[in-house]
């Protein structure tokens, strides 16, 4: 007895498309989402968080009106796909690739456990904070010692290792001193000012989007104990770490290196 052959999911998804290729008036209204969304990525990419917060606005416009009562649901997986493609963005920026998978983890972690259906614009915008302030650490400083350069670059990428001064002058091959010395003549702050406002910077997101408790971020990011923790966070930021945690209206805290020198 002939039997059919079951569908692959070749013939599953070819036959959907050609439903949906017959229904085209559905995508009414969508003609420059595209558009849109280039526009999206290049703000993110250029660093325009308020113009990038608009663009998602318009974007997430048009899904609700396509989506109907299925909105939350559209705009929920158009959050992952916006995860996904800057992480490919990190990855294009030489960050490496397991820093590049735990972001969009991260991303996606927040849209699937904990975005209310209420939130979905506050994630919008907690997004667009995440995805600047990550690429924003790919922005190759333009000191003209290219040394400090590698070293804000490598900062940067190993921000949540034990990392000591002396750690990082071993890596370079050159002595404490000399670093200490380049680094804040160029920077002008102290190398280990700038290891703890890297720390601080990465330790709010996960104060905000994590259920770990202070004291593990504290050990997360290789500071001598919370207490220290707590005084070093408030010192760059103004409020405690538990002050952070619980108010989503206290800005974060973000470093800008001087122009190259």
């Amino acid at each position: 007895m002939n039997t059919i052959p079951a569908p692959t999911i070749q013939d599953t998804i070819s036959k959907l498309f050609m439903i949906e290729n017959e229904a085209l008036g559905r995508y009414e209204g969508l003609e420059n989402f595209f558009e849109i969304e280039t526009q999206l990525i290049y703000e993110i990419h250029h660093l325009e968080k308020e113009r990038a917060k608009k663009s998602l606005r318009r974007i997430i416009d048009l899904i609700s009106n396509r989506s109907g009562k299925k909105m939350i649901h559209a705009v929920r997986n158009y959050y992952i796909v916006l995860s996904s493609i800057m992480a490919r963005k990190l990855y294009e920026t030489q960050v490496p690739p397991k820093k590049a998978f735990a972001f969009n983890a991260a991303c996606v972690e927040i849209v699937e456990n904990r975005m209310n259906d209420s939130e979905f614009l506050l994630v919008a915008d907690e997004l667009i904070e995440f995805f600047v302030s990550i690429l924003s650490e790919r922005k190759q400083p333009s000191f003209t010692h290219q040394t400090v350069n590698k070293v804000v670059m490598y900062i940067n990428d190993e921000v949540e290792r034990d990392l000591s001064v002396e750690d990082i002058a071993k890596h370079f091959h050159i002595s404490t001193s000399h670093l200490s010395r380049i680094f804040r003549e160029h920077a002008g702050i102290t190398l280990v000012e700038y290891l703890n406002v890297r720390r601080v910077e990465e330790s709010q997101y996960y104060l905000r989007h994590s259920n770990k408790s202070i004291a593990a971020i504290s050990n997360q990011f290789h500071f001598c104990n919370q207490s220290y923790f707590t005084r070093i966070f408030k010192k760059y930021s103004g409020v405690t770490p538990k002050q952070f945690r619980d108010s989503q209206q206290i800005p974060y805290f973000r470093f800008t290196l001087p122009t190259g020198k």
